[in-house]
């Protein structure tokens, strides 16, 4: 039992995405919200079980990477398929409403493949190139909860909402360095952008008291990322 321990929690980080998904689609999105992070929960520590323990094993990579492609690719994109039955079309685009919605789950590809390159990726060890999909999905999942009555108006519509799908998916696979949040000590020279990121984070917190704050928390550690990059550069 205590060798299969961690593929159990990666198997509860699975069952939370089915339930994520499933909520999605009936419009509970708190609800959809809520599983996505106990997911990502799941997620941290099985890892962290498996290197406890000393346990690494094939297939608890591949079950890691299918519990993934379900919790931080389908879910988001089932509400985001929801979510376009929410926002205003404007005229022209009204023919191809009924069919908008399906173009959610290009985002969920876009992760499937994020995930497999990820796997085989040796350069990813200590940070990330292109968007972790938990970030994506907590992005996703954090705007739609805390911004829909805003996504429902007249002052958004299908067209950046679609725009905008695409541009995150195309930042899962995109070749942007974006730093971990692992520290291997604590000192200000190693870690001096996770610092400046978790005060911004913090600051958000305390600034806006809102669900939605995760979104630009998200928003704030991909800008974050890309400016230090560029100042390496």
């Amino acid at each position: 039992m205590l060798l299969n321990f961690p593929n159990a929690l990666t198997c509860c980080n699975l069952i939370c995405g089915c339930m994520a998904t499933g909520a999605a689609f009936h419009g509970h999105f708190e609800w959809a919200f809520i599983m996505i992070i106990l997911g990502a929960v799941f997620d941290f520590f099985d890892g962290m079980a498996a290197r406890a323990l000393g346990i690494s094993s094939p297939i608890g990579k591949e079950l890691d990477s299918l519990a993934d492609v379900v919790t931080f690719g389908v879910a988001p994109s089932a509400m985001v398929f929801q979510l376009f039955g929410f926002v205003q079309y404007p005229e022209w685009l009204l023919p191809l409403a009924p069919y908008m919605p399906y173009t959610a789950f290009i985002m969920a590809a876009f992760s499937a493949l994020r995930l497999a390159k990820f796997n085989l990726d040796d350069r990813q060890a200590t940070s990330f190139i292109g968007l972790p999909t938990p970030a994506n999905a907590l992005f996703w999942s954090s705007l739609i909860v805390g911004q829909l009555s805003f996504l429902a108006s007249p002052r958004f519509n299908a067209v950046f909402l679609f725009l905008f799908m695409l541009m995150f998916s195309f930042l899962l696979i995109a070749e942007i360095p974006l730093f971990s949040l692992k520290f291997k000590d604590f000192s200000w020279e190693h870690n001096s952008v996770k610092f400046i990121f978790i005060a911004g984070a913090l600051l958000l917190l305390l600034l806006l008291r809102d669900v939605s704050a995760v979104s630009l928390i998200i928003l704030w550690y991909i800008a974050l990322s890309m400016i230090t990059w560029k100042m390496r550069k």
